[in-house]
């Protein structure tokens, strides 16, 4: 008789239903909307910034960045601050290597909040200024891949 092999994880009794592009809030940046894209092959998550400057304030690293929130729009334009929580070698899907710098913020969709690791990487080039990773929704939520908006915006 062959021993039970199956791995025995534990799964939170109600995960929150996501679609592969969610409506998201990050306040602590002053982002009162940005449309994401829910990327469970991404561990990362990556906000888009156009300039990334850091700097000390009060012993503190910190980095100032600006964003362009909105899709196929260059013209608007959100200035933010954070303390850079470290700085890290991401590889993206193409296999590129690059140094980014790491924050820590309050991510919002529909009524949940959580605080989450982001990378900071110039997505001009892709479709999302957002890209949640799965370190960003474990054991919270759950991703159709079929759905779109389930949480409405924050």
């Amino acid at each position: 008789m062959c021993a039970d092999t199956t791995a025995q994880t534990a799964i939170p009794p109600q995960l929150t239903p996501l679609g592969w592009r969610e409506w998201v809030s990050l306040p602590d940046l002053g982002i009162v909307l940005i449309k994401s894209k829910v990327d469970t092959g991404a561990r990362t998550s990556a906000l888009h910034a156009y300039f990334v400057e850091p700097y000390h304030a009060d012993g503190e690293e910190r980095v100032r960045f600006g964003i362009h929130p909105n899709q196929n729009d260059s013209e608007t334009h959100v200035i933010c601050d954070a303390a850079v929580l470290e700085q890290r070698t991401i590889t993206d899907s193409g296999g590129h290597a690059e140094c980014r710098f790491v924050i820590q913020t309050r991510v919002v969709m529909g009524d949940l909040e959580r605080l989450v690791e982001i990378t900071l990487t110039n997505r001009d080039t892709m479709k999302f200024r957002l890209l949640l990773g799965r370190t960003a929704l474990s054991n919270l939520y759950s991703v159709n891949p079929s759905a779109s908006y389930l949480l409405g915006k924050p």
